[in-house]
């Protein structure tokens, strides 16, 4: 069973994320359309809704970014490898910017399922911490959206994509670490919150647990979900430490370079190998310079 996890920057990078662009949308669909073999899940942060952003440069008929998205991406796989098993598309919407009736731009986060895989259930959780902002009202909305599936020798599997927000900046304990991503208050507290909804939301088989955590290899957030018993993929299927990981960028902002988008599993499935997952800014693989991220993908087995 094949995962892929990536943050697609609202299909904008081409932008730099002030618009998003059919071509962006269109370059990544062919991306994943390109793989062997295809992923059975795909798991996207930043995705949009409706908004001035998502149609600024294209029109997408009122349909949401992740329905767009979804009919480019059956287009590609019709065309390029000649199959109809396509996708179906669940959207959770996390926050709104402007007017409801035509906001600004929005956030949210969606799960792709092969159509041949049956979803059993799906629903999210907030887990946005707002304690300590100026106007928590205004705090962008973070979620984690469950989607469980029944694969044919996996049996069901749950699925848990997040996106956690960024280290709060108005703390004492922001400035007194060096490093910042995932030693956050704020951060902490999202990832208890999201601990809560996985334990209560999981079924009897194993999970998947991935996303943006805007969180560096060995930061609290990391660990906090390391102790409650769910297994880092590249650590386990490739031996890489904390140091090799913090020398394998999924991201990059500027000159920056980080290791921030993670996949854990527990229970009876376990990461065998990422063998297509590229660092960011090494020019390599499908995706590169689609997004400011590089997806992660990865081979679930039984565990």
């Amino acid at each position: 069973m094949r995962i892929l996890s990536y943050n697609v920057r609202y299909f904008g990078h081409g932008t730099r994320g002030v618009a998003s662009t059919e071509g962006g949308m269109r370059r990544i669909a062919a991306a994943v359309a390109s793989l062997d073999p295809l992923p059975d899940v795909l798991m996207l942060q930043e995705v949009e809704t409706r908004s001035l952003r998502s149609n600024a440069l294209h029109w997408t008929k009122g349909a949401s970014q992740v329905d767009a998205f979804t009919r480019i991406l059956a287009s590609e796989l019709a065309l390029k490898r000649h199959t109809l098993d396509a996708y179906q598309s669940l959207y959770f919407p996390a926050h709104v910017y402007g007017p409801r009736v035509q906001p600004m731009y929005t956030t949210g986060l969606a799960t792709l399922v092969r159509q041949s895989l049956p979803i059993v259930t799906s629903h999210a959780e907030d887990i946005t911490q707002r304690d300590g902002y100026l106007f928590p009202s205004l705090k962008q909305t973070r979620l984690c959206a469950h989607v469980r599936v029944k694969h044919a020798t996996m049996g069901e599997v749950d699925f848990f994509n997040t996106h956690l927000s960024l280290p709060q900046a108005f703390t004492k304990r922001f400035w007194q670490n060096r490093d910042k991503m995932g030693h956050g208050e704020n951060q902490l507290a999202e990832i208890e919150a999201l601990l809560r909804f996985v334990e209560s939301a999981k079924g009897q088989g194993g999970l998947v647990l991935a996303g943006d955590f805007n969180a560096g290899p060995g930061s609290p957030v990391v660990e906090r979900i390391r102790a409650a018993g769910h297994r880092h993929g590249l650590e386990m299927a490739h031996g890489l430490d904390e140091t090799a990981l913090r020398g394998f960028p999924t991201a990059g902002f500027m000159h920056l370079r980080m290791h921030i988008d993670h996949a854990f599993t527990s229970g009876h499935v376990a990461f065998d190998h990422f063998a297509e997952t590229f660092a960011f800014g090494k020019g390599e693989g499908p995706f590169h310079g689609l997004s400011d991220h590089m997806p992660l993908l990865g081979q679930l087995t039984r565990a």
